[in-house]
This record gives C-alpha cells, sequence and structure tokens, in this order.
C-alpha cells in the first residue's frame, strides 16, 4: 500500500489545524477520507502522550480555568432515549486550564460538565505543577470540591462570576447570535490569598474562542460537528499539540511551550508527525 511522504501528511494535518473540516481536506489536499481520519487518530493519539508526558513540574503561577461546550453525533435534545445518558452522544465538554504568562495549556479533560468530570480535571491539573499557583475559574460549582480535594489550602483561588443583562436584545436574531449585555464582574475569594487585580478569566475563554477557530468540529450552526467521540478527542488532543508547540503566540512572539522552557524551537508538523512515529 502507498504510504504519504512526511510533507504531504503535514499538508493535511496544516489544514485540519487551521480549522477545516474531515470533508474540505479531502478536497483540499487530494486524500481520501479513510486516510485523512486514520491519520488524524495515529497523530493525535501520540500527541495526547506526548503532551501528557512533558507536562510536569510545571513552574506556572497564575491559571485560569474554564469548559466550552461541543457535542458529539447530535444535540443533547436529540439523543434517543437508550443511548440518555451514555457518554459520547449529545453534550460534551473540555474542561481547560491556562497559564496567564506563558499562554501554556498544561492539560485539558473531555468529559461532561459534572463532578466526577471536575475531580478528573482538577486533580491532573495539581499533578503538574510543581509550585503553589493563583487559579481561577467562573462560578460553576463541581470546581469548589474538586480544587478543595487536589489542592487542599496549598492553593490561591478565587472565583470570578459574570453577571450580563438583556438591554436592547429585542430582536430575536440579536438574542440568537450576539452575546447579552455585559454588567459588571463580582470577584470571591475561596482559598488562600489571591491577588484581587489578577482575578480573571479572560486568557481562558479567549482560548474558547481560539479552539473554536481551530476546529471545525466546535464551530457553531454547522453539520461539521463530530460524529464519533474518538476523532472528537484526537482533534482536540492535536490542536493541542499545534497550539502549545507549533503556533507562534503574536503576544509572546514564540510558542507557549517555549515561554514555559519545554523546547527551544518552534516545531513544525513534520516533527510532529516524527514525534508520533518514533514515539519519542
Amino acid at each position: 500500500m502507498n504510504r504519504l511522504t512526511t510533507k504531504d501528511r503535514a499538508k493535511i494535518l496544516a489544514v485540519i489545524c487551521e480549522g477545516m473540516g474531515i470533508n474540505a481536506a479531502t478536497r483540499i489536499t487530494g486524500a481520501s477520507k479513510n486516510t485523512v481520519l486514520k491519520l488524524l487518530a495515529e497523530v493525535g493519539e501520540a500527541c495526547a502522550l506526548y503532551q501528557d508526558r512533558v507536562m510536569k513540574n510545571l513552574t506556572c503561577k497564575r491559571l485560569e480555568c474554564d469548559e466550552v461546550w461541543s457535542f458529539v453525533g447530535m444535540k443533547e435534545k436529540n439523543v434517543p432515549k437508550e443511548l440518555a445518558g451514555v457518554f459520547g452522544y449529545g453534550d460534551v465538554y473540555t474542561w481547560t486550564a491556562i497559564d496567564a504568562e506563558t499562554k501554556l495549556i498544561p492539560c485539558w479533560h473531555v468529559g461532561t460538565r459534572s463532578d466526577a468530570s471536575a475531580q478528573i480535571f482538577i486533580n491532573d491539573l495539581a499533578s503538574r505543577l510543581a509550585n503553589r499557583v493563583q487559579l481561577t475559574t467562573d462560578g460553576h460549582r463541581p470546581y469548589l470540591d474538586a480544587i478543595a480535594d487536589a489542592f487542599g489550602n496549598d492553593i490561591d483561588y478565587a472565583i470570578l462570576i459574570k453577571v450580563y443583562g438583556n438591554a436592547d436584545q429585542s430582536k430575536q436574531e440579536q438574542r440568537r447570535y450576539s452575546p447579552a449585555q455585559f454588567t459588571r464582574a463580582d470577584k470571591r475569594r475561596v482559598t488562600g490569598n489571591p491577588n484581587a487585580d489578577l482575578v480573571s478569566t479572560s486568557y481562558v475563554e479567549r482560548q474558547n474562542l481560539t479552539m473554536r477557530m481551530h476546529m471545525r468540529r466546535f464551530t457553531r450552526l454547522t453539520n461539521g460537528f463530530s460524529k464519533k467521540l474518538e476523532n472528537h478527542m484526537h482533534a482536540i488532543s492535536l490542536y493541542f499539540m499545534f497550539y502549545n508547540f507549533c503556533k507562534i503566540h503574536k503576544t509572546l512572539r514564540v510558542t507557549p511551550a517555549m515561554e514555559a522552557g519545554l523546547t527551544d524551537h518552534v516545531w513544525d508538523l513534520e516533527e510532529v508527525i516524527l514525534m508520533a512515529e518514533t514515539n519519542v
């Protein structure tokens, strides 16, 4: 069987990482759909394993956490009764953390918006840190118990609750496509002594937007959503590898992994493929 060159495979990954869907990637590159999906699975799995291995003893100082919604297969309201409650059908949330200084994504978790997912995600985050950090989340209640269990009192933790109004949201189109008017943000100390001036979720919320821009399956109101949970998770792993190691941050002028001291150069996608092949 003929095998694509490393350069050709890198082109396929490049269009996927820049926000194209699987079908568009096949049209642009000329590769078959099965080839694209197989490549996504192989490289995505390797990216997840590699980042799990290198994201250790991180010296982050200020972290922000959030969850971004997506769905697999169908909207939650359309899940049939026999599949109700089965993970991988309907709503799926990606929990993310970002270092506010280096912009590194140290870990993520694909799950539900439940207490159990919060525990898995926060325990994973805590295991990767080398020192005490300041952490900010929104007011989602599962964070409270998960952070208390994982960090105890060894953290400066605050929550930020944003309050929105509905002024001038009279038209149906505005209500559907435009965000409600922001009115205020309430900062609440939970544990330790967080610096109130640094209590923010702006970076992680902007990261949510970046995810939607770089992964077609996260784009709202399209039919590009994930059809299988496995491919959804592979695409997320590939995206974070691309974001952390390959994409130069406009403010930092280097990649987040370089800023965090995890690598000394900008990776290209051919290097990512080599990593996947050698499992280095």
